[in-house]
C-alpha cells in the first residue's frame, strides 16, 4: 500500500487514521496488546531510559517479555543513566539491543570538534551521527514493522497533534501513553513499584546527553531543558 517512491498511499493513511481514532478510546495496555497481535516478531520498542521510561518498558514487556528494546547509546549519557539501564534491564529482563555510531566520542571530537557547541547546524549533525543513523540501522536490522514509543503530548509543542498511531516510511509507530500526563505516569509507577530516573529528583525532567541536558529551572519549559532551547526533537522521532 505504498507508492513507488515509498510514500504511504491515501488508503493506508486513512486506514491508520481510523485505527488511531479507535485506539484513542482504549486503555494504554490494550494498545500495546493490539500492536503485539498486529506485528508479532516485527514489533520493537525504543527507549531513551529517561525520566519516566520505566512505564513503557514495563507495559510492553508485560505483554511481550521478549520484545526487542532499542537503546541508542551516544557515549555521552549521564552515569546515572547507564546505571538506570542496568537496573531496569536486570529487573525487567529486557531483550536489549544497543546501537551506536560507527565512530566513538573521542574519534568524533578529533574529527569534528564538539558538534553540540557549533550552533543548530552542529547539533543537527551531532544528532544525525549519534542518534538518527543508529536508529535507522536498528529498525532495519530488527526488521521492524511496528515501533512502540513513549512519546506524550504533554512533553512538547511538536507532539501535541500526535495520534496513537502514525504511518510513515513503511512502518507504523505506536504511542500507547500519548495522552497521559505526569500524574498518570506517577500513578503507574507507584502501582507497579517502578522507579523514576535517579536524576528526576534533582530537577531533570527530560534526560538525554550530559552536554545538552539541563535541569528545569523557574521560568523554563520542559522543551527548554534540551539542546539549549534551540530545538526539542533530536531527529529520531522524525524518522517516522
Amino acid at each position: 500500500m505504498q507508492s513507488s517512491d515509498g510514500e504511504e498511499t491515501k488508503e493506508l493513511l486513512e486506514h491508520v487514521h481510523a485505527l488511531s481514532a479507535w485506539l484513542e478510546g482504549v486503555p494504554a495496555i490494550e494498545r500495546v496488546e493490539w500492536a503485539s497481535a498486529q506485528f508479532g516478531e516485527h514489533l520493537v520498542l525504543s527507549s531513551s531510559f529517561g525520566a519516566q521510561s520505566a512505564v513503557c518498558l514495563h507495559m510492553a514487556t508485560t505483554v511481550n517479555p521478549s520484545i526487542p528494546v532499542i537503546l541508542i547509546d551516544t557515549g555521552y549519557l549521564f552515569p546515572e543513566t547507564y546505571r538506570f539501564i542496568d537496573e531496569l534491564a536486570d529487573r525487567l529482563r529486557l531483550n536489549l539491543h544497543v546501537y551506536r555510531s560507527s565512530k566513538g566520542p573521542a574519534w568524533q571530537e578529533a574529527t569534528y570538534g564538539r558538534l553540540w557547541e557549533q550552533g543548530l547546524d552542529g547539533l543537527n549533525r551531532y544528532n544525525y551521527i549519534n542518534k538518527v543513523e543508529p536508529m535507522a540501522r536498528a529498525l532495519d536490522g530488527l526488521d521492524a514493522k511496528g515501533w512502540i514509543s513513549g512519546l506524550r503530548r504533554q512533553q512538547a509543542k511538536s507532539r501535541v497533534d500526535l495520534g496513537v498511531l502514525l504511518a510513515r516510511k513503511g512502518r507504523i509507530k505506536i504511542h500507547p501513553i500519548i495522552e497521559w500526563n505526569d500524574y498518570d505516569v506517577y500513578q503507574y509507577l507507584q502501582r507497579f513499584d517502578l522507579p523514576y530516573h535517579p536524576l528526576w529528583e534533582k530537577g531533570y525532567v527530560s534526560i538525554g546527553d550530559v552536554h545538552t541536558t539541563s535541569r528545569l529551572l523557574d521560568g523554563m519549559t520542559e522543551e527548554e531543558t534540551r539542546f539549549f532551547g534551540l530545538k526539542r526533537e533530536c531527529g529520531i522521532h522524525e524518522l517516522i
